[in-house]
């Protein structure tokens, strides 16, 4: 079920869901489980508006955070709802319904899937033991990183030209090398297990007190955090907008 955010957070969100485009991403969060003497698992979920690092753009960059007590696809689902466009994002099944066509037949987002979280498993097993499928891959996928890495803050016209006229046979040559090595691959080689989720930020914090500590993280998660990719200092912004709230209070309003 949706939870109610504060004003100035539900307004963070609508202004990056308004974005053609988004990155979503979740990372696994520890939380207290008061009476077992332990910790559980929670997620926090962030979503990027497309604004951010992309030239050309005029609207400001926005991130918002959402917490969930688990990783059930319903609560992407939720936190996605009404949005259209692409979602740039990892294999995480939980996505794959919003993709789906509505009662009507129309699409309402399509999945953009990241190269990181591609590269990342292939790169996991090179690490143990080189192989020539391993080498291959990553070889080919690091041609692929150049070519982004030349057109990185690039307009958004220059990055479709540079991938239409360069990108396109690298991935046509990835593709005929991976299909050619699929044909040769026992079916439980680990070349050919799900992609791991990314983590992200875990170490900056021990645990969350509980879930209702998680969801007014996430709030202030989505303030500091847009606050940095404009540009502004976290504490100073903050610092301006309770004094603004105080100043709203009915009986100076009243005096005025």
């Amino acid at each position: 079920m949706r939870r109610s955010a504060p004003p100035l957070v539900a307004a963070v969100e609508a202004h990056v869901l308004a974005a053609p485009h988004i990155h979503g991403d979740d990372t696994p969060v520890p939380v207290l489980d008061p009476g077992r003497g332990r910790t559980r698992t929670g997620r926090q979920w962030v979503y990027v508006g497309s604004a951010c690092g992309t030239k050309g753009r005029t609207d400001p960059p926005a991130v918002f955070y959402r917490y969930s007590p688990d990783r059930k696809g319903e609560h992407p689902q939720d936190h996605l709802k009404g949005f259209k466009g692409a979602l740039h994002a990892d294999g995480f099944a939980g996505f794959n319904r919003i993709c789906e066509p509505d009662g009507t037949g129309a699409v309402h987002m399509v999945e953009a899937a990241c190269w990181a979280h591609a590269r990342r498993k292939f790169h996991d097993i090179h690490v143990v033991g080189k192989t020539a499928i391993t080498t291959g891959v990553l070889e080919r996928m690091s041609d692929l990183f150049d070519l982004e890495r030349g057109t990185h803050g690039a307009a958004p016209d220059e990055r479709r030209a540079a991938r239409q006229t360069h990108a396109r046979p690298l991935l046509d040559d990835l593709k005929a090398f991976l299909e050619a090595t699929l044909r040769k691959l026992p079916g439980k080689s680990g070349a050919t297990g799900a992609i791991r989720p990314l983590v992200l930020g875990r170490k900056n914090w021990l645990f969350a007190g509980s879930d209702t500590g998680r969801h007014r993280a996430a709030a202030i998660s989505t303030l500091v955090e847009t606050a940095k990719l404009n540009g502004l200092d976290p504490q100073a912004y903050l610092t301006k907008v309770l004094t603004r709230i105080a100043e709203l209070l009915p009986w100076k309003l009243t005096n005025q």
